[in-house]
């Protein structure tokens, strides 16, 4: 699933694992959603979301 995590992040001035922190995942985890590498279960995409101010659809797109 493709995503805008980090361009979004990075708007926000926050590193990975400042992220991380804040969405109580490890940077890992941050970094492997940013590179496509792992798709979120709901409950973290809506924590995301919801941490961005922004609804889900405009954070992650169905390849």
């Amino acid at each position: 699933m493709k995503n805008n995590i980090r361009i979004l992040r990075t708007e926000k001035g926050w590193s990975q694992g400042e992220l991380a922190s804040l969405l109580g995942v490890s940077r890992q985890t941050v970094n492997a959603l940013e590179n496509g590498r792992y798709d979120p279960s709901l409950p973290l995409a809506f924590k995301i979301a919801r941490l961005l101010s922004l609804p889900i659809e405009q954070i992650f797109e169905d390849e």
